[in-house]
């Protein structure tokens, strides 16, 4: 069993050399966001909730943007294994080019729709008057926020590319520089310090809009000023062009991808809509719960990217299959172990984390509520995030897309749905129940790895 699951002092080693970058990073950025949230939930609950809805709409349009670098990542990934940096600069140039056409149409769709999306989240028990206060900080928080979107996408382009080329402490130092960035700006501009006028929700999205901003120029500058350690980098904007048969190998990889990130973050959209079917206090109680849980889930998330990288890189080195299961099954375990102290920790903060917001004793009390839950599921979160990225390393994305969104749309959408709509189940009990089919998800990854389908070279 040791030798099976705990690896030895090299391969650890590795695995932090990746893991631990990617850790710090999306920590600090979670962490800022924490107080960017805690924050405006100072200013009051309606701000707090307004911004809560519109995140959770934008946050479509972000896994939508993460899974189409994601789908060219996984060529980036294994080219970079095997030394090819003319295909390394191929699916940079197909990155960009997606993301930039994703984030105009999403931009689009936003600027006409935003409104009516807003209101989805705003049918449930409570005052007219405080869902119109929702609406209005939403939107307002909603309009200065679009005006990042291009360089968020610009910049996930560039630091997935690192990344997959074993890059990590850049993007991760172009990360922290970002998150300061927009701490202090939120400081200042939320609240009207430094003689600057106090924005409120605007000044929260102004500050991130900035960061956006901030974390582009870093991570393309380093990139461009540092060709002898990214070769890719040399003549990447000598030609847009992407050679036709790579670009449908991607598109034909990385759609089901891409789909499969956009459904599966409008699932969640949906199911936070359902519960707030049950009153609005559901809506900022899920808003602090998610928060916390942001900064809290960077241990498996790190851990997930990770597999993505370690294992797509042995395929496409073209190691033996019982070496790169054997790899995967401590990633695995590693992972989940982590994740059972992280999680110890999260229910331990659960009555303490929601005092330090603004808001009723009631929204308080169901943000606890939401927060133990969510640490019980925390290691089996873990376990669905590793089976995923390891068969996406292998690109079969339409596993992925059966696995990820089907699942949430065939089953836990509808539990949802049904609960909320046909049942008179308070919303604790229902968001346990709705949490808890990622149990039934560990099974089915379980079997979906050792099938070893997912198991191919894909550059060759």
């Amino acid at each position: 069993m040791r030798s099976r699951f705990i690896g030895d002092r090299k391969f650890y080693r590795v695995a932090m050399g990746v893991t631990l970058p990617i850790m710090i990073q999306n920590f600090i950025t979670n962490f800022v966001s924490l107080l960017d949230n805690l924050m405006v939930g100072r200013v009051g609950t309606a701000p707090m909730s307004g911004v809560a809805i519109v995140n959770q709409v934008l946050f479509v349009l972000n896994l939508c943007i993460f899974g189409a670098v994601s789908g060219a990542g996984i060529f980036t990934a294994q080219y970079a294994g095997s030394g090819d940096d003319e295909g390394v600069r191929a699916t940079f140039r197909f990155k960009l080019l997606s993301v930039l056409a994703l984030t105009a149409a999403g931009i689009a769709a936003l600027s006409l729709f935003g409104e009516e999306l807003v209101k989805l989240w705003l049918r449930g028990e409570g005052s007219p008057e405080e869902a119109a206060l929702y609406l209005k900080y939403g939107m307002e928080y909603l309009r200065a926020m679009l005006w990042g979107l291009p360089a968020f996408a610009a910049a996930n382009a560039y630091c997935s590319t690192l990344r997959e080329n074993g890059e990590t402490v850049v993007p991760m130092a172009a990360g922290i520089a970002a998150v300061a960035v927009n701490l202090f700006f939120n400081y200042v501009l939320i609240f009207g310090h430094f003689g600057a006028p106090a924005m409120g929700v605007r000044g929260a999205a102004v500050a991130t809009v900035i960061s956006r901003y901030v974390e582009l120029v870093l991570a393309a500058g380093w990139t461009h000023t540092h060709k002898g350690r990214m070769p890719f980098a040399a003549g990447l904007y000598r030609t847009l062009r992407v050679p036709r048969r790579l670009a449908g190998q991607i598109f034909r990889k990385g759609t089901p991808l891409l789909i499969n990130e956009g459904l599966w973050a409008a699932g969640m959209a949906v199911l936070n809509q359902c519960y707030s079917a049950r009153g609005l206090n559901v809506v900022p109680a899920i808003n602090i719960e998610s928060t916390v849980w942001n900064a809290m889930s960077v241990a498996f998330m790190a851990t997930g990217n990770a597999v993505g990288i370690l294992i797509g890189q042995k395929l496409g080195q073209g190691q033996d299959g019982d070496r790169v299961m054997d790899d995967l099954a401590k990633l695995t375990f590693f992972s989940v172990a982590l994740n059972v102290v992280t999680a110890v920790l999260l229910a331990a903060i659960s009555e303490v984390f929601p005092l330090l917001y603004e808001t009723t004793a009631e929204v308080r009390a169901l943000a606890a509520s939401f927060i133990r839950v969510s640490a019980v599921m925390m290691p089996f979160c873990a376990f669905t995030n590793c089976c995923y990225f390891a068969m996406r390393s292998g690109g079969k994305t339409l596993i992925t897309f059966l696995f990820d969104s089907v699942f949430v749309w065939g089953v836990c959408v509808p539990l949802a749905y049904i609960l909320t709509r046909f049942t008179a189940l308070p919303v604790v009990p229902l968001f346990f129940i709705c949490q808890a089919t990622e149990a039934v998800k560990c099974v089915i990854g379980l079997h979906m790895i050792r099938e070893r389908k997912w198991m191919q070279t894909i550059t060759v």
